[in-house]
């Protein structure tokens, strides 16, 4: 079996880490990948929205699976294009994508099927915006429309915060086209939890839960990034939180998107908040997240593959998902700077310290070869994740880990899964 993973990141290396377990698979291809994806993969220099150079290559190379770990291509509609010429992908369609890739179509959408979420509003006009947000209680939310990277969404204090924001997204658009829309939504508090599931368009089965560190700096201060660790599972996820989404979010959320003509097949990643009133539907994302991937599927036991084809095939039924008793914490180690300005090609070390250890990880997210030597290639640079026979033992774990490796300007959050001394 011959395998192409389009991506680049964190959460296309640990899909690679999964897929190479099965033994089925004799060839794996990832574009673009890199440093780490290279030990199981062959890394081909295209863009994972290059569409008309990946549906050639996988066709010429006869790759029997092109498993898309990306937003941008999924919205943009590369599964719709490798399905038009006989070749299986897993992820949504174009029309199914829509789920992440519209904000305005998701909150409207729960609102239809009664799926829990923060009240909200829709605006394509700025000036209209800014004569509601006059009346609104703060603090409140705003959210670029479209894909930001994970960065377009602005909590505000004030109305003058909100005023700026406004500016910043619908006018300067400072996250492009994404702005063109912008939600603006009632601020929740509680716990949020991510759980990622695998969906077959009728079928959903459920990954086990994690939880992200969006805020850049310790006690989630400074920028939103795209996620600085991530642990799992959640001790905040109960049996009770768990019942409650079965019932009135996950297949609810399967079944709205079917009954409006757009079958999803493959991942829905549910972002949700555990208020006082209740869980809610923070987002929905179309694939994987990152870095949860990180933690998830290093735990997950049922073959990755098996899974992804009963995805396909319409078979999710007949898989019962396994994940191991156990925890994992994974610390993101960053470029200084990140999410802004940060220096690339920096010689890193220490890589080797990972093969003595069972239960380390050590994902490549910008990272790329420099002749022999790997250097940095991005804001995120590394997911540092380690296994424990529980969340305390799994942190300590990582965190030590974080030591073996070394970079000039390596910067990371030290509060990562700090939340579980208050479960």
């Amino acid at each position: 079996m011959k395998v192409l993973i389009v991506g680049s990141g964190g959460r296309e290396h640990a899909i690679a880490a999964g897929v190479a377990k099965n033994s089925k698979v004799e060839k794996m291809y990832c574009a673009p990948g890199n440093a780490g994806i290279a030990e199981y993969a062959e890394c081909v220099p295209i863009g994972a929205m290059e569409f008309e150079k990946l549906v050639a290559f996988a066709k010429e190379q006869s790759v029997d699976l092109v498993i898309v770990g990306m937003d941008d291509p999924l919205v943009g509609g590369l599964v719709d294009e490798l399905e038009a010429v006989g070749i299986r992908a897993f992820g949504p369609r174009k029309n199914a994508a829509i789920l992440e890739g519209s904000k305005a179509f998701s909150k409207d959408l729960m609102k239809k099927y009664n799926i829990p979420t923060a009240g909200y509003e829709n605006f394509e006009d700025p000036q209209e915006a800014l004569e509601y947000l006059e009346t609104a209680k703060f603090p409140i939310v705003l959210k670029a429309d479209g894909l930001a990277l994970g960065k377009g969404v602005l909590i505000c204090n004030t109305l003058e915060e909100a005023k700026a924001g406004v500016q910043s997204i619908m006018l300067d658009k400072k996250f492009g086209s994404a702005g063109n829309t912008m939600v603006v939504e009632e601020f929740m508090t509680g716990r949020e939890v991510s759980v990622l599931s695998f969906v077959d368009g009728k079928t959903i089965r459920t990954m086990t839960s994690a939880q992200d560190h969006k805020r850049a700096k310790d006690g989630d201060q400074g920028l939103n990034t795209g996620g600085m660790g991530t642990f799992s599972p959640s001790p905040f996820y109960t049996r009770e939180v768990e019942e409650f989404c079965n019932k009135y979010v996950y297949q609810t959320t399967v079944d709205a998107m079917s009954a409006e003509g757009r079958e999803f097949k493959g991942i829905i990643f549910f972002g949700l908040m555990l208020t006082s009133e209740g869980p809610k539907v923070l987002e929905y994302n179309a694939r994987f997240g990152d870095p949860e991937a990180q933690v998830v599927l290093p735990r997950m036991k049922t073959d990755l593959i098996d899974v992804i084809e009963a995805c396909i095939d319409g078979t999710l039924d007949q898989i019962e998902l396994e994940f191991e008793d156990n925890a994992a914490v994974c610390v993101v180690l960053a470029s200084d700077g990140y999410p802004e300005a940060y220096e690339k090609g920096l010689p890193i070390t220490g890589f080797e310290e990972f093969k003595k250890h069972d239960g380390y990880y050590c994902f490549h997210a910008g990272t790329k070869f420099d002749g022999d030597q790997i250097v940095t290639n991005g804001g995120r640079v590394l997911g540092v994740t380690a296994k424990g026979a529980d969340l305390k033992e799994a942190r300590k774990n990582a965190y030590a880990a974080t030591e073996w490796i070394q970079f000039d300007n390596k910067y990371m959050r030290h509060d990562i899964g700090k939340a579980i001394d208050e479960a």
